[in-house]
């Protein structure tokens, strides 16, 4: 199997709405974003598939080193294989790849949050430099384009928070804010072990607010010049804000069962921003 044919099986295989956006990206574009996406798979494929944080640890570690070597010419994964030779392209670094294993790496130590500006940093990690990246592969111009990219990756990674609330809490994890729960009145307990409540859809109201708050946001950094290119995310975003408002309209059952959207729907709400530039 080809470091190609590897990436693009690794993408394909995700089932994620960042896939469809990339079906519509010109060859180039499209084999480079692939591998990224394929990075980031595989070190958070780190955290959620191998229980024993030491061996998770050490993996990690690995990749750091992967990344090292890689830039230094020597790339031995597959990933890195595909990934490199596009790298300079798009003004991809080292330091790009290492934010995200940084940020797996918050996942191995740290399962609460105090407040939301501690939450922040780990969402710039795992998603906000994940979206600049993105950007640069999608062709921004204009460097105001990267404060658009921070905010649309924040927002994906708080609809995603929302949406995996219940499997979190079964990894022992709640990303929602400690200072929150208190403000609702939400006791860890009740997510860990799953129980709904008044005070819980409350709580997820707020928290589903400040992601709609973000795409807003997001959308008002984007600069004229860079709309046109950088319409896979927000096809992305079409995806994403869609899924938030399902959850919204299914009154937040998010302990007990994970929503999704079909992949037509999430193809039919891609094109419509390719073809017609509705979001």
């Amino acid at each position: 199997m080809t470091p190609q044919q590897y990436v693009q099986d690794k993408a394909a295989a995700s089932g994620s709405s960042f896939y469809y956006a990339f079906l519509f990206l010109p060859q180039h574009r499209r084999a480079a974003i692939t591998a990224f996406y394929a990075f980031c798979r595989e070190v958070d494929d780190v955290v959620d598939d191998i229980v024993d944080a030491g061996v998770a640890q050490t993996k990690l570690a690995w990749w750091r080193n992967e990344v090292t070597q890689a830039f230094a010419g020597q790339p031995s994964h597959p990933v890195m294989q595909a990934l490199l030779p596009l790298a300079s392209d798009f003004q991809i670094q080292a330091h790009h790849l290492h934010a995200v294993i940084e940020g797996c790496q918050m996942d191995l130590a740290q399962t609460r949050y105090l407040d939301y500006p501690n939450l922040q940093r780990y969402c710039h990690l795992v998603a906000g430099v994940v979206g600049e990246v993105a950007a640069r592969i999608f062709g921004q111009t204009d460097p105001a384009t990267t404060a658009y990219a921070h905010a649309m990756g924040q927002a994906f990674q708080l609809t995603n928070i929302i949406r995996d609330v219940g499997e979190d809490a079964q990894r022992g994890r709640i990303y929602l804010p400690i200072n929150e729960l208190q403000r609702f009145d939400v006791k860890a307990h009740e997510l860990l072990q799953r129980t709904p409540s008044d005070r819980f859809t409350a709580l997820m109201r707020f928290q589903a607010q400040r992601a709609h708050t973000l795409y807003d946001e997001a959308l008002t950094l984007l600069p004229a010049a860079d709309r046109r290119s950088q319409k896979p995310g927000l096809m992305m975003a079409s995806i994403y804000r869609t899924l938030l408002r399902e959850i919204e309209h299914d009154g937040f059952q998010v302990l007990h069962q994970r929503v999704s959207l079909t992949p037509l729907r999430k193809f039919w709400l891609a094109w419509k921003v390719q073809a017609l530039g509705r979001w």
